[in-house]
C-alpha cells in the first residue's frame, strides 16, 4: 500500500499541511515516520479518513435514482449555440462540465449561479492511476 507524506495529504484533501498536522497529532488521522524520518501515512488510512471527512452538499432534486455519483454544485458557464450547449457546474472543489442540447439548457433555466446536480453514471466513468510517484 502506498504511504503519502504530509503535502501529499493536504493536497489531496484541499487542506493545508498544519491541518493535516493537527489532525495526526489528534490521533485522528494515523501517520508513522517513513525511512527519511518524515511522517507518512498509510493509503488505505488516508482513503477511510477521506471518506469520513467528504460531506457532499445535499441534493434538492427529491428525485430517487439509480446513479449513486451526484455532485451537487452550482452552474458557472454556460456556452450555447443553436444546437447544442456546454455547461460547467463547480461542485466543491470539482468542475464539471456537461454537453447538453440547448433546448434542454433553456428547460432547465441553466446560467451562471443556478444550483445544479451533476449526476454521473458510473459505466462512464474512467479511472486512471499516476505513473510512477
Amino acid at each position: 500500500m502506498p504511504h503519502y507524506r504530509i503535502a501529499e495529504v493536504a493536497g489531496l484533501l484541499g487542506v493545508s499541511d498544519d491541518t493535516v498536522r493537527r489532525w495526526v497529532d489528534g490521533g485522528q488521522l494515523p501517520a508513522d515516520r517513513d525511512g527519511g524520518g518524515r511522517l507518512a501515512v498509510d493509503g488505505a488510512a488516508l482513503a477511510e479518513f477521506a471518506r469520513a471527512q467528504a460531506h457532499a452538499a445535499p441534493d434538492p432534486s427529491g428525485v430517487g435514482r439509480s446513479a449513486r455519483n451526484r455532485m451537487v454544485g452550482l452552474v458557472t458557464e454556460v456556452r450555447s449555440d443553436r444546437v447544442m450547449s456546454q455547461v460547467e457546474l463547480q461542485c466543491g472543489p470539482h468542475r464539471v462540465v456537461s454537453l447538453m442540447s440547448t433546448e434542454a439548457v433553456q428547460d432547465l433555466g441553466l446560467a451562471p449561479g443556478v444550483l445544479a446536480v451533476a449526476v454521473v453514471k458510473s459505466t462512464n466513468v474512467v479511472v486512471e492511476t499516476p505513473g510512477e510517484r
